[in-house]
């Protein structure tokens, strides 16, 4: 059952695609209220017991409670517990309990959830403008209610299978033979690889839609030259367009009125990369389908794949937050001792990037209404990615495309996939990992993983090895790190026959893992699941998160802490283990219901079947273009 309630003028977001007539009244197990400010305010009771899932993109577990979570699409790189965003906004929630239901806020504007942190019994939910959508889901279960929401948000994206490939990234390969050298360490020693990433400086002077003459000559061949070797190229394309006489992104969105507007009708400007940009209008059907025609230029030179990024949208500072401080500088009394003003002028300047006072100041043209941001702020990336895919549908109609954005709400699910930003080098960051992909499949977002090894901070080997342990599982796995960081690919940590072992299984597994991700995504279902999902009646499995099914037939175990030479598992049911080493079985056993200790060496990777399931295996290869997807093993 699906009740929906329509509050104020809401602006269409396309979240929701199947056609449900609105409710007349108060919605069913949530009590609403104004607060002092006039926001809608909704509230339940929760009992001790109760597990409340969903947020998507969201810090700590797949059980939201005992925290206070906002949806406001922010680019911060220090995903710690505190945090109360990250770069996502998935308004969709489920309560657990003795009465099982979800909602599912449609709101551009943030909202903020209350999960027990004010108070430890009672779900508040805030709105900070009285115009959206409210979906109220009944169900008998969670996974029920998840299945439910899926089918009325409409079919995840599907990546091509190639995306299913190990993947190389780094801030930068600078130039050409930077990506030579890469590939060629991989083909050397043996790991596979499907696809090499071109950060912001293959761009000539951080320009979308260009490439540098000087680092990549002839970028069509070298494109051509990659394919040659199994390798696709995906560029990064960022939400900021370069300020610059000449350049004709700049020159016709400018010309065409393209780009979001200040309150007084100019454009909005704000410093990214390329310093001073505008920011193209996503919210804007016209010049959404001016910006995703743009991607011809990379499409035409054979390239196939491509990540959105900077799309929250990130601004590192705007000219009135620098006056603002230089007033402020003019002003301050430098020989005061407070150690309050050393922190108030520390932080006016680690402050000047992505304030909330100057998303304030754009404004977009919305079938033309003039709209403020503070009502779509979490609408942009989507909106971006959107452009994206539908310019693909244009231009490339019978071509595969991998598309995947930074910044996402529910809606964007349906037009490409998504990764979880710029994480770190933390053993911290596996476990957030682990516990995000649930949440992440409950929205929609199936194509979906972490930076593997973490993208700042300095990776250890170990780290890299559990971390690619965990991700051979995820949909999207690419091993990528910041500039400044050590070297992270996996042929420069080592002894690399550890690495080649895991990655070589991760191809193994393609067969049984790209179908289960076609299955979820064509039957709006999960291609990883909360044990609780799977085992509803057990109480030990519904208050597990560090374990997770994948697929149908099996159930994985990360090892997720540092030097830790194994870890205890739950079995719900009888399964059999799964050891593999060197991409083969080094051991195996059946194993009873209830709680074992295992040993899992770093070079090792754990995998339990499902009791009457069955596993599939094929033969590895060094890209999915060379994969013979015959089935070489089953084990059950």
């Amino acid at each position: 059952m699906i009740r929906k309630y329509i509050y104020g003028t809401p602006i269409e977001t396309d979240a929701v695609i199947e056609q449900i007539p609105p409710e007349i009244g108060k919605p069913d197990h949530l009590t609403f209220e104004t607060d002092k400010d006039g926001k809608h305010v909704y509230s339940c009771t929760l009992a001790d017991d109760d597990i409340v899932y969903g947020l998507g993109e969201a810090p700590r577990g797949i059980n939201k409670r005992g925290h206070i979570y906002e949806s406001f699409n922010s680019d911060d790189p220090y995903h710690t517990e505190e945090k109360r965003s990250l770069y996502g906004s998935h308004n969709f929630i489920i309560v657990d309990g003795d009465v099982c239901f979800g909602a599912f806020f449609d709101c551009g504007a943030p909202v903020t959830f209350d999960i027990g942190y004010t108070e430890h019994d009672r779900l508040t939910v805030t709105l900070s403008e009285n115009n959206y959508v409210l979906y109220i889901i009944e169900g008998d279960s969670s996974y029920e209610i998840v299945r439910e929401f899926r089918r009325i948000i409409g079919k995840s994206y599907i990546a091509p299978e190639w995306a299913f490939g190990f993947q190389q990234s780094r801030w930068s390969y600078y130039t050409a033979d930077d990506v030579r050298k890469v590939v060629a360490g991989y083909r050397d020693a043996g790991i596979p690889l499907d696809a090499v990433y071109l950060d912001i400086d293959y761009m000539e002077d951080y320009k979308d839609f260009t490439v540098s003459s000087e680092r990549f000559p002839d970028f069509e061949a070298f494109v051509s030259e990659m394919k040659d070797m199994g390798i696709h190229l995906v560029p990064i394309i960022d939400a900021g367009v370069k300020i610059e006489d000449g350049y004709d992104i700049y020159e016709e969105g400018k010309e065409k009125g393209y780009f979001c507007k200040r309150p007084d009708g100019s454009d909005f400007v704000a410093a990214v990369w390329p310093g001073r940009t505008h920011f193209p209008d996503f919210l804007n059907s016209d010049a959404r389908k001016w910006f995703g025609d743009k991607y011809k230029v990379l499409l035409d030179a054979g390239i196939d794949g491509f990540w959105n990024d900077m799309n929250e949208p990130a601004m590192f500072y705007t000219d009135e937050g620098v006056d603002e401080i230089i007033e402020y500088v003019k002003n301050f009394d430098f020989g005061c001792n407070s150690a309050s003003k050393y922190f108030e002028l520390s932080g006016k300047f680690t402050g000047l990037a992505n304030r909330r006072k100057d998303y304030s100041n754009i404004r977009h043209n919305i079938n033309g209404e003039f709209v403020s941001h503070d009502r779509v702020h979490n609408l942009f990336g989507y909106m971006m990615t959107r452009a994206a895919a539908e310019g693909f549908k244009r231009l490339a109609p019978d071509k595969e495309i991998l598309i995947f954005s930074r910044s996402s709400y529910i809606g964007m699910h349906r037009y490409g996939g998504i990764w979880t930003g710029d994480n770190q080098s933390w053993w911290s960051h596996i476990l957030l990992n682990i516990k995000m992909m649930p949440s992440l499949n409950m929205c929609g977002f199936i194509y979906s993983g972490a930076d593997l090894g973490g993208f700042g901070a300095n990776c250890t080997r170990d780290l890299l090895l559990r971390w690619l342990a965990f991700g051979i599982f995820t949909p999207l796995m690419r091993d990528h790190s910041a500039l400044g960081t050590r070297n992270q690919e996996c042929y420069s940590m080592g002894d690399i026959k550890a690495f080649k072992g895991i990655i070589k299984l991760r191809y193994r597994l393609l067969p049984y893992l790209y179908q289960s991700y076609l299955d979820a995504c064509n039957n709006n279902d999960m291609m990883i699941k909360p044990l609780a999902f799977g085992y509803p009646d057990d109480r030990q499995a519904r208050h597990i998160e560090d374990q997770l099914l994948v697929g149908d037939s099996i159930m994985i175990t990360p090892v997720y802490e540092q030097n830790a030479v194994g870890r205890y598992v739950y079995l719900p049911e009888e399964m059999r283990l799964l050891i593999f080493k060197d991409a083969d079985v080094n051991r195996t056993e059946v194993l009873p219901k209830g709680v074992h200790y295992i040993d899992v060496a770093l070079d090792e990777v754990p995998i339990f079947i499902r009791k009457d399931k069955e596993l599939p295996l094929c033969a590895p290869a060094q890209c999915t273009a060379k994969l013979n997807r015959e089935i070489n093993d089953i084990f059950c």
